[in-house]
Protein backbone atom coordinates (compact mmCIF):
# COMPACT_ATOMS: atom_id res chain seq x y z
CA UNK A 1 0.00 0.00 0.00
CA UNK A 2 1.20 3.51 -0.84
CA UNK A 3 0.06 4.99 2.46
CA UNK A 4 1.94 8.27 1.99
CA UNK A 5 0.96 8.83 -1.64
CA UNK A 6 0.41 12.55 -2.24
CA UNK A 7 1.14 13.29 1.43
CA UNK A 8 3.61 16.11 2.07
CA UNK A 9 6.57 15.42 4.34
CA UNK A 10 8.91 18.15 5.58
CA UNK A 11 12.30 16.54 6.38
CA UNK A 12 15.12 18.52 8.01
CA UNK A 13 18.72 17.45 7.58
CA UNK A 14 17.82 15.58 4.40
CA UNK A 15 21.07 16.06 2.48
CA UNK A 16 22.56 12.81 3.73
CA UNK A 17 22.40 10.06 6.33
CA UNK A 18 19.19 9.22 8.15
CA UNK A 19 17.29 12.24 6.82
CA UNK A 20 18.07 11.28 3.23
CA UNK A 21 17.04 7.67 3.79
CA UNK A 22 13.75 8.73 5.35
CA UNK A 23 13.08 11.01 2.38
CA UNK A 24 13.78 8.18 -0.07
CA UNK A 25 11.70 5.63 1.85
CA UNK A 26 8.70 7.94 1.95
CA UNK A 27 9.20 8.83 -1.73
CA UNK A 28 8.64 5.17 -2.62
CA UNK A 29 5.03 5.67 -1.52
CA UNK A 30 4.68 8.62 -3.89
CA UNK A 31 4.96 11.28 -1.18
CA UNK A 32 5.84 14.92 -1.71
CA UNK A 33 9.16 15.49 0.05
CA UNK A 34 10.31 18.91 1.19
CA UNK A 35 14.07 18.37 1.29
CA UNK A 36 15.52 20.68 3.93
CA UNK A 37 19.23 21.16 4.56
CA UNK A 38 22.08 23.64 4.64
CA UNK A 39 24.16 21.91 1.95
CA UNK A 40 23.23 23.11 -1.53
CA UNK A 41 26.67 22.68 -3.10
CA UNK A 42 29.02 19.71 -2.93
CA UNK A 43 31.00 19.67 0.31
CA UNK A 44 34.68 18.68 0.08
CA UNK A 45 34.39 16.20 2.96
CA UNK A 46 30.71 15.23 3.08
CA UNK A 47 28.73 13.57 0.32
CA UNK A 48 25.27 14.80 -0.56
CA UNK A 49 23.32 18.01 -1.13
CA UNK A 50 19.63 18.89 -0.96
CA UNK A 51 19.57 18.81 -4.75
CA UNK A 52 21.10 15.33 -4.86
CA UNK A 53 18.44 14.07 -2.47
CA UNK A 54 15.70 15.82 -4.43
CA UNK A 55 16.79 14.06 -7.62
CA UNK A 56 16.82 10.72 -5.81
CA UNK A 57 13.36 11.40 -4.38
CA UNK A 58 12.00 12.00 -7.88
CA UNK A 59 13.70 8.84 -9.17
CA UNK A 60 12.16 6.86 -6.30
CA UNK A 61 8.64 7.92 -7.27
CA UNK A 62 8.01 11.00 -5.16
CA UNK A 63 7.89 14.72 -5.83
CA UNK A 64 10.58 16.95 -4.36
CA UNK A 65 11.04 20.54 -3.30
CA UNK A 66 14.60 21.33 -2.21
CA UNK A 67 14.98 24.29 0.16
CA UNK A 68 18.30 25.46 1.55
CA UNK A 69 17.59 26.36 5.15
CA UNK A 70 19.39 27.07 8.40
CA UNK A 71 16.76 26.00 10.95
CA UNK A 72 18.26 28.41 13.47
CA UNK A 73 16.67 31.23 11.45
CA UNK A 74 13.07 31.58 12.62
CA UNK A 75 11.91 33.74 9.70
CA UNK A 76 13.56 31.43 7.18
CA UNK A 77 11.85 28.41 8.77
CA UNK A 78 8.46 30.07 8.47
CA UNK A 79 9.19 31.03 4.86
CA UNK A 80 10.21 27.45 4.03
CA UNK A 81 6.97 26.14 5.51
CA UNK A 82 5.03 28.67 3.41
CA UNK A 83 6.90 27.52 0.29
CA UNK A 84 6.05 23.91 1.06
CA UNK A 85 2.37 24.70 1.52
CA UNK A 86 2.28 26.78 -1.65
CA UNK A 87 3.91 23.95 -3.61
CA UNK A 88 1.94 21.00 -2.25
CA UNK A 89 -1.14 22.42 -0.52
CA UNK A 90 -0.32 21.50 3.07
CA UNK A 91 1.94 19.50 5.39
CA UNK A 92 1.12 16.03 6.67
CA UNK A 93 4.34 14.98 8.38
CA UNK A 94 7.30 16.82 9.91
CA UNK A 95 10.52 14.89 10.48
CA UNK A 96 12.89 16.73 12.83
CA UNK A 97 16.15 15.08 11.88
CA UNK A 98 18.66 17.96 11.66
CA UNK A 99 21.14 17.83 14.51
CA UNK A 100 24.60 18.98 15.57
CA UNK A 101 26.94 16.81 17.61
CA UNK A 102 30.06 17.23 19.70
CA UNK A 103 30.99 14.32 21.94
CA UNK A 104 33.12 16.41 24.29
CA UNK A 105 33.27 17.10 28.00
CA UNK A 106 32.47 20.42 29.60
CA UNK A 107 35.98 21.87 29.50
CA UNK A 108 36.40 20.87 25.87
CA UNK A 109 33.04 22.29 24.77
CA UNK A 110 33.08 26.03 24.24
CA UNK A 111 29.94 28.10 24.86
CA UNK A 112 29.90 28.73 21.10
CA UNK A 113 29.72 24.99 20.41
CA UNK A 114 27.14 24.61 23.19
CA UNK A 115 25.02 27.31 21.53
CA UNK A 116 25.33 25.69 18.11
CA UNK A 117 24.02 22.34 19.36
CA UNK A 118 21.16 23.87 21.31
CA UNK A 119 20.18 26.22 18.49
CA UNK A 120 20.06 23.44 15.90
CA UNK A 121 18.86 20.54 18.03
CA UNK A 122 16.44 21.94 20.58
CA UNK A 123 15.56 25.34 19.14
CA UNK A 124 15.45 24.07 15.56
CA UNK A 125 13.09 21.26 16.50
CA UNK A 126 10.91 23.70 18.43
CA UNK A 127 10.86 26.27 15.61
CA UNK A 128 10.10 23.79 12.83
CA UNK A 129 7.38 22.11 14.89
CA UNK A 130 5.81 25.44 15.81
CA UNK A 131 5.79 26.60 12.18
CA UNK A 132 4.24 23.35 10.92
CA UNK A 133 1.55 22.84 13.58
CA UNK A 134 -1.09 25.14 11.98
CA UNK A 135 -0.83 23.12 8.77
CA UNK A 136 -0.53 19.74 10.46
CA UNK A 137 -3.72 20.52 12.36
CA UNK A 138 -5.57 20.52 9.03
CA UNK A 139 -4.13 17.17 7.88
CA UNK A 140 -5.94 13.85 7.95
CA UNK A 141 -3.24 11.90 9.82
CA UNK A 142 -0.61 14.40 10.99
CA UNK A 143 2.66 13.40 12.61
CA UNK A 144 5.74 15.05 14.06
CA UNK A 145 8.61 12.59 14.30
CA UNK A 146 11.83 13.70 15.99
CA UNK A 147 15.12 11.80 15.87
CA UNK A 148 15.97 11.95 19.55
CA UNK A 149 16.49 9.47 22.40
CA UNK A 150 14.39 8.34 25.34
CA UNK A 151 14.89 10.61 28.36
CA UNK A 152 17.39 8.57 30.34
CA UNK A 153 18.66 10.37 33.45
CA UNK A 154 21.47 7.94 34.19
CA UNK A 155 24.44 10.25 35.00
CA UNK A 156 26.71 8.23 32.69
CA UNK A 157 24.97 9.84 29.70
CA UNK A 158 25.81 13.30 31.02
CA UNK A 159 29.31 13.06 32.41
CA UNK A 160 31.26 12.73 29.15
CA UNK A 161 29.23 14.97 26.82
CA UNK A 162 26.93 17.13 28.92
CA UNK A 163 26.19 19.80 26.29
CA UNK A 164 25.29 17.28 23.59
CA UNK A 165 23.08 15.29 25.94
CA UNK A 166 21.25 18.43 27.00
CA UNK A 167 20.69 19.42 23.36
CA UNK A 168 19.37 16.00 22.33
CA UNK A 169 17.20 15.72 25.42
CA UNK A 170 15.81 19.14 24.56
CA UNK A 171 14.50 17.60 21.34
CA UNK A 172 12.98 14.75 23.35
CA UNK A 173 11.34 17.20 25.73
CA UNK A 174 9.68 18.80 22.70
CA UNK A 175 8.16 15.40 22.01
CA UNK A 176 7.06 14.95 25.61
CA UNK A 177 5.39 18.35 25.82
CA UNK A 178 3.99 18.71 22.32
CA UNK A 179 2.42 15.25 22.35
CA UNK A 180 0.24 16.37 25.24
CA UNK A 181 -0.23 19.92 24.01
CA UNK A 182 -1.33 19.00 20.49
CA UNK A 183 -3.30 15.85 21.23
CA UNK A 184 -6.55 17.84 20.83
CA UNK A 185 -5.35 18.72 17.30
CA UNK A 186 -4.96 15.03 16.48
CA UNK A 187 -1.21 15.40 15.88
CA UNK A 188 0.89 12.37 16.72
CA UNK A 189 4.18 13.53 18.24
CA UNK A 190 6.85 10.88 18.76
CA UNK A 191 10.61 10.37 18.97
CA UNK A 192 12.62 7.65 17.24
CA UNK A 193 16.11 6.46 18.17
CA UNK A 194 18.27 3.62 16.83
CA UNK A 195 19.10 0.58 18.93
CA UNK A 196 22.59 0.50 17.42
CA UNK A 197 24.94 3.06 16.00
CA UNK A 198 24.03 3.99 12.43
CA UNK A 199 26.63 4.35 9.69
CA UNK A 200 26.35 8.09 9.05
CA UNK A 201 28.90 10.86 8.59
CA UNK A 202 28.74 11.60 12.33
CA UNK A 203 29.70 8.04 13.21
CA UNK A 204 32.51 8.09 10.66
CA UNK A 205 33.90 11.27 12.25
CA UNK A 206 33.33 10.63 15.96
CA UNK A 207 33.30 6.82 16.19
CA UNK A 208 35.14 5.50 13.11
CA UNK A 209 35.84 2.26 14.94
CA UNK A 210 32.08 1.70 15.22
CA UNK A 211 31.24 1.88 11.51
CA UNK A 212 31.66 -1.86 10.91
CA UNK A 213 29.57 -2.52 14.04
CA UNK A 214 26.76 -0.24 12.85
CA UNK A 215 23.57 -0.67 10.90
CA UNK A 216 22.60 1.15 7.72
CA UNK A 217 20.30 4.19 7.90
CA UNK A 218 17.58 2.21 6.11
CA UNK A 219 16.53 0.59 9.39
CA UNK A 220 15.62 3.97 10.87
CA UNK A 221 13.79 4.97 7.69
CA UNK A 222 11.71 1.79 7.71
CA UNK A 223 10.82 2.33 11.37
CA UNK A 224 9.96 5.97 10.68
CA UNK A 225 7.61 4.92 7.91
CA UNK A 226 5.81 2.46 10.19
CA UNK A 227 5.27 5.21 12.76
CA UNK A 228 3.94 7.92 10.46
CA UNK A 229 1.43 5.68 8.69
CA UNK A 230 -0.09 4.71 12.04
CA UNK A 231 -3.12 6.49 13.48
CA UNK A 232 -1.82 9.83 14.78
CA UNK A 233 -4.56 10.03 17.41
CA UNK A 234 -3.49 6.72 18.90
CA UNK A 235 0.27 6.84 18.31
CA UNK A 236 1.64 9.79 20.26
CA UNK A 237 3.97 10.58 23.15
CA UNK A 238 6.24 7.59 22.47
CA UNK A 239 10.01 7.25 22.48
CA UNK A 240 10.40 4.50 19.93
CA UNK A 241 13.48 2.36 19.25
CA UNK A 242 13.86 1.41 15.59
CA UNK A 243 14.33 -2.32 16.13
CA UNK A 244 11.36 -2.55 18.49
CA UNK A 245 9.12 -0.77 15.97
CA UNK A 246 10.05 -3.21 13.22
CA UNK A 247 9.68 -6.24 15.51
CA UNK A 248 6.14 -5.06 16.25
CA UNK A 249 5.58 -5.14 12.46
CA UNK A 250 6.68 -8.76 12.29
CA UNK A 251 10.32 -8.26 11.24
CA UNK A 252 12.61 -10.92 12.70
CA UNK A 253 15.65 -10.83 10.41
CA UNK A 254 17.75 -7.66 10.70
CA UNK A 255 20.87 -9.00 9.05
CA UNK A 256 20.39 -7.02 5.83
CA UNK A 257 20.62 -3.78 7.80
CA UNK A 258 24.13 -4.58 9.07
CA UNK A 259 27.09 -2.74 7.54
CA UNK A 260 29.21 -5.85 8.04
CA UNK A 261 27.24 -9.02 8.51
CA UNK A 262 28.29 -11.10 11.50
CA UNK A 263 30.03 -8.25 13.33
CA UNK A 264 28.72 -7.64 16.88
CA UNK A 265 26.68 -4.46 16.89
CA UNK A 266 27.50 -1.34 18.90
CA UNK A 267 24.63 -0.10 21.08
CA UNK A 268 23.84 3.57 20.54
CA UNK A 269 24.18 6.38 23.08
CA UNK A 270 21.53 6.86 25.78
CA UNK A 271 20.45 3.21 25.88
CA UNK A 272 21.47 1.28 29.00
Amino acid sequence: MNELKNKTVFVTGASRGIGREIALRFAKDGANIVVIGKTSETHPKLKGTIHDTAREVEAAGGKALAIQLDIRDEEAVEQAVRQAVEAFGGIDVLVNNASAISITGTMATSPKRYDLMHQINTRGTYACSRACVPHLSKAENPHILTLSPPLNLNPKWFKDHLAYTMAKYGMSMCTLGMAAEFAPNGIGVNSLWPRTTIATAAIEVFFPQAVAASRKPEIVADAAHAIVVSNSRETTGNFFIDEDVLRSQGVTDFSHYAVKSGTPLAVDLFLD
